[in-house]
């Protein structure tokens, strides 16, 4: 399923996506519903028809109605996303995405998540990673 997951999405692809995986599944008048300036209902089902296309979403019926949910836990999909921006954006160093992202943080990083990271590292170099 790898395969799918490697689709750009447009800016409001990615908003359907976001609502559905925060709802765990939706119909179109869900989606309408929590999306920002949000375009017409069958524009957003016409979306939510590319997206079971590009093998993101699926559907069942319930009554009258489609419901939507993601092929996809949302932790995969979010990796294969990092992935796409490490190699996009920092040609594949996770040293400088990480420099990237202490630079870009408003807040300061506690004891607490300095130490989980550490300890990320710490497996993932015993892991041989």
């Amino acid at each position: 399923m790898r395969k799918k997951l490697e689709h750009e999405l447009s800016r409001r692809e990615r908003q359907i996506m976001d609502v559905i995986y925060q709802r765990g599944q939706g119909t179109v008048g869900e989606v309408l519903d929590a999306l920002p300036d949000p375009p017409s209902y069958s524009s957003i089902r016409a979306l939510m028809g590319i997206l079971e296309d590009k093998g993101l979403l699926v559907h069942f019926q319930q009554g009258n109605r489609y419901i939507y949910k993601p092929t996809e836990p949302r932790d995969n999909a979010g990796k294969q996303a990092i992935k796409r921006v490490l190699d996009t954006f920092y040609g594949g160093s996770i040293e400088n995405a990480v420099a990237a992202l202490l630079d870009a943080s408003d807040s300061r990083i506690s004891e607490d998540e300095i130490a989980k990271i550490a300890n990320l590292i710490e497996k993932a170099r015993s892991e041989g990673r």
